[in-house]
């Protein structure tokens, strides 16, 4: 049975191991960015200076009260009080008064030191740790793990909200498959201009149209390796038929060709739509869908894996320039905040955030430097929108590259890429055609020094 508020119909397999076990870990003291759990007994988990709390949370933090604060887990809830402490105890961002209970996975500061109360603590006995550009916590790793176990299978699906990580999931099925030293081969399927998506997909041949000449498709581009088709329910309904064919036969026809054309080829299907709800209203092929639904992966939303924010957070501004370092309230703040964007959000806000305070002459990023309503729920709906209108409105074009992307900062990137496109766009968190077109706005060639 689907749990309440899942919108993924295929949801990956439950890994085997222990139950989960709430944990406390304390993420930052001050503006360090540190992992270290502390597992809930019977009693109470006390909160306060070094030397007065045993074997409870022991804080080397000058606005911590000696005994400052008890967290313990009640009918499946958190407990948390504030013994009297003299700067309080903050929830979420909100000071306490008396007693407060609560379910799910928070934040708690006291003083400058931040905790996060996490329902399931699986893993998190070691922190998390840098993977091929990304933070990778327990959480993610169980995925990542599901991944590399499939990573002979000739197809992948592969479900995640904008901004989770769905590339970097998908070149971990290259790199751990039979075809690691073959390409990579990453196409958006929703940045596919209308009209164009069978030729640049399958190619085609001199002749097939007017002013058609030969032309490789990224299908036989992939041959040898992997083809990521990134929001693949964008394709339209001939598309969806042609790749079809092309999982089934292992064969691509370009336009205009009599015969196809072999390929060997793993391909990995990523969407944050629910495929079935498309398939309901024939948006999207059921026998494509039969085809491809399995093997399947669902990526942890950033909300899910929230001891992972910190470090994110503090690799973010190191890149501005290694002499900042986070506020407690900063990591307190986008530990809470829900970031509908993911880890492509947080990191173009806290990037941000970090240039403001570089600056306004500041060592420290502060919560105040973030973008306006950055890492907060996005308005369902706009001003005088009704559902009806909603739902019956045509698909909307691929979102435009982030705003707070400056030209300096592609540029930066474009150098330390050496002019590699994908690269760089890897490393702001882009896809490569987002940063083409803001080349295309900016000026830039893949040579920085060739800009205007």
């Amino acid at each position: 049975m689907r749990r309440s508020g899942e919108t993924i119909e295929d949801v990956s397999s439950v890994v085997a191991g222990p139950p989960p076990q709430p944990v406390v870990v304390l993420v930052a003291a001050g503006t360090d960015v540190v992992h270290k759990p502390f597992v809930l007994g019977d009693a109470p988990l006390l909160v306060g200076r070094v030397g007065a709390v045993g074997d409870g949370v022991e804080l080397d933090d000058d606005r911590v009260s000696r005994q400052h604060a008890s967290i313990e887990r009640r009918n499946r809830q958190w407990v948390i009080r504030d013994l009297g402490s003299r700067n309080g105890t903050f929830l979420d961002g909100e000071r306490l008064a008396g007693d407060s209970q609560a379910s799910g996975d928070r934040v708690l500061r006291v003083g400058h030191s931040v905790l996060l109360l996490l329902e399931d603590g699986r893993g998190h006995d070691t922190p998390p740790m840098d993977e091929d550009g990304a933070v990778v916590g327990p959480e993610l790793a169980r995925i990542y793990e599901e991944v590399r176990r499939h990573a002979a299978a000739p197809t992948l699906l592969i479900h995640g909200e904008s901004g989770s990580g769905k590339e970097l999931a998908a070149r971990l099925y290259h790199d751990a498959g039979p075809r690691a030293n073959g390409p990579f081969v990453a196409v958006n399927c929703a940045a596919i201009p209308e009209g164009v998506a069978e030729r640049l997909l399958f190619g085609a041949k001199k002749g097939a149209f007017s002013g058609a000449t030969d032309a490789v498709g990224y299908v036989q581009s992939a041959d040898g390796g992997t083809l990521f088709l990134d929001e693949v329910a964008e394709l339209d309904a001939a598309v969806q038929a042609k790749l079809l064919r092309v999982l089934e036969t292992r064969e691509v026809i370009p336009v205009g060709a009599a015969a196809g054309v072999k390929v060997d080829v793993g391909i990995v299907a990523a969407t944050h739509r629910d495929l079935r709800v498309a398939v309901a209203e024939r948006r999207f092929r059921d026998d494509l869908y039969y085809r491809m639904a399995r093997p399947a992966c669902v990526l942890p939303a950033l909300r899910a894996r929230r001891a992972d924010i910190p470090r994110i957070v503090a690799r973010e501004i190191a890149s501005v320039d290694r002499k900042l370092a986070p506020h407690s309230k900063l990591i307190e703040t986008c530990c809470a905040r829900p970031w509908p964007g993911n880890v492509r959000e947080l990191r173009h806000a806290v990037h941000e955030a970090a240039g403001a305070a570089q600056a306004a002459g500041r060592d420290v990023v502060r919560p105040e430097d973030l973008p306006a309503r950055a890492g907060l729920p996005v308005r369902e709906r706009a001003p005088g929108m009704t559902t009806q209108s909603r739902s019956s409105a045509p698909p909307q074009p691929a979102p435009a590259p982030p705003t707070e992307i400056t030209r300096e900062q592609v540029t930066k990137a474009l150098a330390a890429a050496g002019g590699n496109v994908s690269a760089a766009a890897r490393a702001l968190g882009l896809h490569r055609t987002q940063l083409y077109r803001m080349m295309e706005r900016f000026g830039i060639g893949k040579d920085p020094s060739s800009t205007g």
